[in-house]
């Protein structure tokens, strides 16, 4: 197993912070204005974040042409469908909800990890993929009543989890020989031009100014989320192997399911706090130093 670094520590934790507060921030976003617009603007807003970022810490924002073929695979499989599928899903599940079927993705991510790259998996690492499974299913134990009555959302979560839990595995094994954080401005730029695109072509005629709440849920996705938390996300998924990089995030929905019932009133039972324990575990699993082993001197 895989010990972190005092830097993708702070990361880890500043990832989780953000991406888990956003959950109940996008269900405020796009309860009174259009889903894909939303994420659209704010993507928009959020690339001179990432570019600032980049001349600061002078890093080069070229990408040689022959990698522009896997730079599009890594956006559409990363970014693309995840955002889209996730904003339209948002609007019909509840925000904690959501969350917990978005990061279904390290069970994804195992699993495609063994059928596809052949990733040999260790009996701890299988107990950290079942304890988060486990612990979705009791966040999901209220909700089965509920989903039944909203099935295309459940769907378009799902299959984004796992298509992100493909594009996880695709970064990490990438020959694209760049700093992660040029991949990760184009990957928000050329997502936030697609969206935009979208956006005009499905939801031009719903276009208004956006409310108060909408405002602050554009700026926070803007500077936090992709102008933060993205870039470190895919720092932190190419230099950890897949699983560490997967289970580590685990506690961010259970931040959303909390951070939800703060905000949004939602209600909490049992299940809700033993699944808390079940991601600790999940993330115990993975990145918990293993025991050095010992050698015979003769």
């Amino acid at each position: 197993m895989h010990r972190l670094t005092p830097q993708q520590l702070v990361m880890l934790a500043l990832i989780t912070l953000c991406w888990g507060l956003n959950w109940p921030m996008m269900k405020v976003g796009v309860t009174n204005f259009p889903p894909l617009t939303f994420r659209a603007i704010s993507i928009l807003l959020g690339i001179p974040v990432l570019a600032l970022g980049l001349v600061v810490l002078k890093v080069p924002f070229t990408i040689p042409q022959r990698h522009w073929k896997e730079l599009a695979l890594l956006t559409l499989t990363n970014m693309l469908v995840w955002h889209v599928c996730i904003i339209l899903a948002v609007r019909q599940l509840s925000s904690g909800r959501a969350a917990i079927l978005g990061y279904t993705m390290p069970i994804f991510s195992a699993l495609i990890g063994a059928l596809l790259f052949g990733a040999k998996l260790a009996p701890r690492a299988w107990l950290g993929v079942g304890a988060a499974a486990l612990g979705v299913v009791l966040l999901l134990w209220h909700e089965f009543t509920g989903l039944a009555g909203h099935p295309a959302g459940v769907l378009l979560v799902l299959f984004a989890a796992s298509v992100w839990a493909l594009g996880t595995q695709l970064l990490r094994h990438t020959r694209v020989d760049v700093p992660t954080l040029t991949i990760s401005f184009w990957m928000v730029t050329i997502t936030g031009i697609a969206m935009t695109l979208l956006a005009a072509t499905f939801e031009r005629s719903q276009w208004q100014l956006p409310p108060t709440p909408t405002v602050w849920a554009i700026l926070y996705n803007a500077v936090l989320i992709f102008g933060y938390a993205h870039a470190a996300w895919f720092t932190l998924a190419r230099s950890l192997p897949p699983l560490a990089s997967t289970l580590s995030v685990m506690f961010i929905p259970v931040l959303g399911v909390f951070s939800g019932a703060l905000w949004l009133g939602e209600v909490l039972h049992w299940q809700d706090w033993t699944a808390v324990v079940l991601m600790v575990v999940a993330i115990a699993s993975v990145l918990w130093p293993a025991r050095a082993t010992r050698t015979q001197i003769s």
